[in-house]
């Protein structure tokens, strides 16, 4: 009777132990035991006022801490028959009851023993670096000491409802919170301790501005740019905004990839970290205009001064040019660059000197395909310039507004207009009537 009486859980008993759980930021052991003792729920309807009802116990975030409280929902109103409210409870329960073999599984452990050691290696490293932090900072406080069964789209919904009700984050955070999470469950569903990912039902809230397009840079922005980068980086910068390579992709040409008028992308190196293109897509061989590869070529012959002190030192700008070097190489040891020390040290001082602080390595991929859309291309052929999988990409995320671009879609429209009407007048004759 002890035993028993010592294992009910009651209201004063309840209220202890979610303050333990607010106070430490994560369930008890005892917390996980009355939360798995009450797991399958199946209460019964009852008559309140007007309405049937049902009480249920559902998560809140409170603070950042997800605390259990019970609910009443209205399942119909008070006239319906017992039988037939039964009938609609059952129907409601049922997704709440219903899980897969690792319901129970602590998100947490999985993280951590599952997702973080057989996932998690296989993306890129700056990818791993991202997901780790989003982990970190906003995941695991949250949702630590959950199990799958009790992250339901109804808790994942009132959580992302609170971030965006929250002004500390933009809804482009808010969005990658999302994906990881949706990468976690999405691996759960393939290892079969689950049967579907909650998330996909997820919404984020409203953007609170409206769409910006990305900048880009015009031909006259870029050549005021690229007088003040010394070389070798002024031709990467050259190479990038003429093919719309990525600076992954730029950083890992050899010289076996550059051919008459093509270049092959069959490789990428983002800070240490070696693999395949981004996408199949990306995976190919593009044209490209003669000048770009005689500039490539034109490395070769380059020497470049470094200060050292108060000395000058002098460095070939390729230290070697076989078939698997590196076309664009370390200037001091001839190793693969760093993105990024580029950015800081070279691109980013000169843009600011004319006026184009927002100017980085992703610009030039969008000037690329910007330029594509004034010279006229056809929106097939600049998606396989980008190496893009759907053509919406190209034209929804690259391709900037450009007026001319669009002052010359209305005046073609105009003199077809005009086409059409001088033909119809000619059909009718002059002295026709509408």
């Amino acid at each position: 009777m002890a035993s028993s009486a010592h294992n009910t859980l009651t209201p004063a008993r309840a209220g202890r132990i979610v303050s333990r759980e607010a106070s430490t930021g994560r369930p008890s052991a005892e917390a996980f035991e009355q939360m798995a003792r009450r797991r399958y729920q199946q209460p019964v309807p009852e008559r309140h006022g007007k309405w049937w009802t049902l009480r249920l116990y559902r998560d809140h975030f409170v603070d950042g801490q997800r605390v259990r409280r019970r609910n009443r929902i209205r399942l119909g109103p008070s006239s319906l028959p017992a039988q037939q409210i039964k009938k609609v409870a059952a129907k409601y329960l049922q997704p709440l009851n219903e899980d897969g073999e690792g319901g129970a599984i602590n998100f947490g452990a999985y993280v951590a023993e599952t997702y973080k050691p057989l996932e998690m290696p296989l993306l890129a490293k700056s990818t791993q670096s991202r997901y780790q932090g989003i982990i970190d900072n906003y995941l695991l406080p949250a949702f630590s000491g959950a199990r799958f069964f009790d992250m339901t789209p109804w808790c994942l919904q009132r959580y992302f409802t609170g971030l965006s009700n929250s002004s500390a984050l933009a809804h482009e955070s808010q969005d990658k919170i999302r994906d990881v999470l949706a990468s976690i469950f999405s691996s759960a569903v393939k290892y079969k301790v689950l049967v579907s990912s909650p998330v996909s039902s997820v919404r984020l809230g409203r953007k609170k501005g409206g769409h910006k397009s990305k900048p880009f840079l015009s031909p006259e922005q870029f050549s005021a740019l690229l007088a003040l980068i010394p070389e070798p980086y002024a031709t990467m910068l050259f190479v990038a905004i003429y093919t719309g390579l990525r600076i992954s992709e730029l950083a890992a040409l050899r010289w076996n990839d550059i051919h008459h008028d093509t270049i092959t992308i069959d490789e990428r190196f983002c800070r240490g970290d070696w693999g395949a293109p981004k996408s199949d897509a990306s995976n190919a061989t593009i044209g490209v205009n003669r000048c770009v590869i005689e500039r490539i070529h034109r490395l070769k012959l380059l020497t470049v001064k470094v200060r050292a002190g108060r000395a000058v030192r002098t460095y070939r700008a390729v230290k070697a040019d076989g078939p698997d070097d590196l076309v664009f190489q370390s200037v001091q040891d001839g190793r693969p660059i760093r993105d990024n020390n580029i950015l800081v040290r070279f691109i980013k001082p000169a843009a600011r000197k004319v006026g184009l602080p927002w100017v980085n390595w992703r610009c030039l991929r969008t000037s690329h395909a910007t330029w594509l859309k004034l010279a006229g291309a056809d929106v097939k052929d600049a998606q396989a310039q980008m190496r893009h999988s759907r053509a919406s990409t190209t034209l929804d995320i690259y391709q900037q507004f450009v007026p001319a671009s669009q002052k010359r879609a209305v005046d073609r429209l105009s003199t077809m207009a005009n086409e059409q009407a001088e033909f119809l007048f000619a059909r009718r004759g002059p002295g026709a009537v509408n």
